[in-house]
C-alpha cells in the first residue's frame, strides 16, 4: 500500500486567529474593549445583511455570501500591522499611501502562509484590490456601521470619549446615502440601544 505523502503544514489560520488579541480604538479610553476578530465577525454579518437588503429591495445582484466571506478577512492584515487608528491612517495623503503599501505587503505575507494551491482561492478575499467596487462599498458601509455601534455602546456606558467619533461616523453614513444603509439604520439599528430584556419582545 502506497502512503499518501504528508502535506506541508500551514500557519495561516493559527496566525489569523490571533486577531482576537489585536485591540481596536487604541488611542481612546474604552469602557468596553473590542478586538479585531469580534469586529470582523460583526462587519461580516452586517455586510451580508446589506447585500441581501440590496438584492431584495433595491434591484441588486450582488453575491451576499462572497461579501460576507470577504468582510471576515477585511482587517486580516492587522494581525501583522496592528490596528492603525483612523485619525492617524488618514492624517495625510502621504500617510494613507504609506499605510496602503504596508497593507498590500501584509496581504502578500498572509497569502504566502497558505499552501500554494490554495493561494489563488483565498486571494479574492484577502486582497482588497480583488474586490469589485460595489463589494468594497458594502463592506466599508458595514465597517462604519460596526464602528458606529461601538461608539453608541461606549456612550451608553457613560464614556463621552466617543461622542465626537459617534457624530462623525453617523454623518459619514448619512452622506454615503446607500439605500441599504438607510434601511438598516431604520429597521435594525434601534435595537442596538435597547436593554437585553427588550430584545426578545
Amino acid at each position: 500500500m502506497t502512503e499518501t505523502p504528508r502535506r506541508k503544514a500551514s500557519h495561516f489560520f493559527a496566525y489569523v486567529s490571533r486577531l482576537r488579541w489585536i485591540k481596536r480604538w487604541g488611542l481612546m479610553r474604552n469602557a468596553i474593549e473590542e478586538n479585531v476578530a469580534t469586529h470582523s465577525w460583526e462587519v461580516a454579518t452586517v455586510a451580508h445583511a446589506l447585500a441581501l437588503i440590496r438584492n431584495r429591495h433595491f434591484s441588486g445582484q450582488v453575491n451576499a455570501d462572497r461579501i460576507a466571506a470577504a468582510a471576515l478577512y477585511h482587517d486580516a492584515t492587522e494581525v501583522i500591522t496592528g490596528d492603525m487608528p483612523t485619525p492617524v491612517k488618514y492624517h495625510s495623503q502621504v500617510m494613507r499611501e504609506a499605510f496602503g503599501d504596508i497593507e498590500h505587503k501584509a496581504e502578500a505575507e498572509l497569502l504566502a502562509l497558505l499552501p500554494e494551491d490554495l493561494r489563488g482561492d483565498f486571494s479574492g478575499y484577502v486582497q482588497a484590490s480583488r474586490l469589485a467596487p460595489e463589494e468594497k462599498a458594502l463592506i466599508k458601509a458595514a465597517d462604519r456601521l460596526s464602528a458606529w455601534f461601538k461608539c453608541r455602546a461606549e456612550l451608553r456606558a457613560g464614556n463621552p470619549e466617543f461622542g465626537p467619533a459617534e457624530q462623525q461616523i453617523r454623518e459619514q453614513l448619512e452622506a454615503g446615502a446607500l439605500p441599504e444603509v438607510r434601511y438598516f439604520l431604520e429597521v435594525f439599528a434601534p435595537g442596538y440601544d435597547q436593554p437585553l430584556d427588550n430584545l426578545l419582545g
